[in-house]
């Protein structure tokens, strides 16, 4: 049965610039953290000074904002934890998400009336677990993804006040949950502490045992890729998943671009409004579907899985290679738009190369989209005339004119 109200949709930041994008295209709430608590230790740019920004930019823009202290920690770590969650308390976060018990019991001692929220690296896959942590103050609950959508809406049916939230699109471990020791035995990088240098994506060489010579088993001329799920992507299962009653669909990726964030977010806000539209199942289930073809042609991805959530597609394997790249490319964003008598000047900084001659299109909220004239571009200070202009040394910004407004953190992309 469907909601009254939509869940939440919400979004990961990897830095400031991210959490911004990700608001102005559709999110209800974005979730960050230091790089030192929050799995996400190298491509992370927060400091505390940006945690309070994030959460003063998302408060203002009447959203949320999450903090995530979700390793499993040393103790080592939790020395250094007590001083950053009294920041955290002085700062305001909506909820913190957590995994260790041990960074539970210093997030109580230290603030006691803190929102708890489960992370999904605590593996909660049954009701008595959600009950249990429930008793132990956590008002959200992040399911594993390995769950069934039966097992979740069971699970949500009779979790009583306890919010559930699941994952719904972005990269999938080959581990329970990421609970993975590969990293670390090779490379001395543990995953779970926010670190994995993803040695499921690598190419292998299977030898059989046995043979006088050694016989190489490969799926190209790399070698095989035993580990390298494809990418999760529920879009077209969302009035499904909706359904359920569910309170929050998650999108991973706080490694990810602004570029990737500007399309996902945006078909992903565009998807959950479309289903409380009104529109027939057919027409809701047509859109979905192109909204699906956009994001596997417009964004570099491992191929789209349903996971587990659906399991009886049980396609879960990119065995060919890493990524299937996109023929399109992330070419700039929107830094604002001044009236024009014809229409509207856009001011653009560049990522990557941005050409006269391209085919462009440009990305505002909700994935409203449309297509550009590049003919029009000149130089923001000389106003001269441009054949190209480059992302390159900070970012050349440049003027572009458009025949409607579009917003600031729009994206723009470039067919190669």
């Amino acid at each position: 049965m469907m909601n009254k109200t939509k869940p939440e949709l919400l979004a990961p930041a990897g830095n400031l610039d991210k959490l911004k994008t990700a608001i102005a295209h559709g999110a209800d709430a974005v979730y960050f953290g230091l790089p030192d608590f929050s799995l996400r230790l190298r491509v992370n740019d927060f400091s505390l000074s940006d945690i309070k920004k994030g959460i003063e930019f998302a408060h203002a823009a009447g959203k949320k904002a999450y903090v995530t202290l979700n390793i499993f920690a040393r103790d080592k770590h939790l020395k250094k934890l007590r001083a950053h969650v009294l920041k955290l308390k002085e700062y305001g976060p909506d909820a913190i998400f957590i995994s260790d018990p041990g960074i539970v019991a210093v997030v109580k001692e230290v603030w006691p009336t803190a929102k708890l929220s489960l992370s999904t690296q605590a593996n909660c896959t049954n009701l008595e677990a959600v009950r249990f942590w429930g008793k132990q103050g956590f008002k959200r609950i992040i399911l594993s993804r390995e769950l069934s959508l039966k097992e979740i809406t069971d699970i949500k049916k009779n979790a009583g006040k306890t919010e559930i939230e699941v994952f719904v699109h972005g990269a999938l471990c080959a581990a329970y949950s990421g609970r993975c020791f590969l990293s670390d035995y090779f490379v001395g990088r543990s995953a779970n502490l926010g670190d994995c240098s993803q040695p499921c994506r690598w190419e292998y060489e299977i030898k059989p045992k046995g043979h006088d010579k050694s016989l190489v088993i490969g799926e190209d001329m790399h070698g095989s890729y035993l580990m390298n799920s494809k990418d999760l992507c529920l879009i077209e299962r969302l009035p499904e998943i909706i359904g359920s009653g569910i309170d929050a669909l998650k999108i991973e990726g706080r490694a990810k671009s602004v570029y990737y964030l500007a399309n996902v977010v945006g078909v992903y806000r565009r998807a959950i409004d479309l289903i409380y539209s009104g529109k027939s199942k057919k027409a809701v289930a047509s859109e979905l579907a192109f909204l699906r073809a956009e994001l596997f042609e417009k964004l570099n991805n491992r191929g789209y899985t349903e996971g587990f959530m659906f399991p009886e597609g049980k396609d879960l394997q990119n065995y060919s290679g890493n990524n299937m790249l996109s023929p399109w490319e992330f070419c700039g964003q929107v830094i604002s738009s001044t009236k024009t008598a014809s229409g509207f000047e856009l001011k653009v900084k560049a990522h990557n190369t941005i050409m006269s001659s391209s085919e462009i299109e440009i990305i505002g909220p909700s994935y409203q989209k449309a297509s550009i004239d590049g003919k029009s571009m000149r130089d923001a200070k000389t106003k001269e005339p441009l054949i190209e202009a480059h992302g390159g040394g900070g970012g050349q910004v440049i003027l572009i004119d458009s025949p409607i407004d579009w917003p600031t953190l729009s994206v723009l992309r470039r067919r190669l």
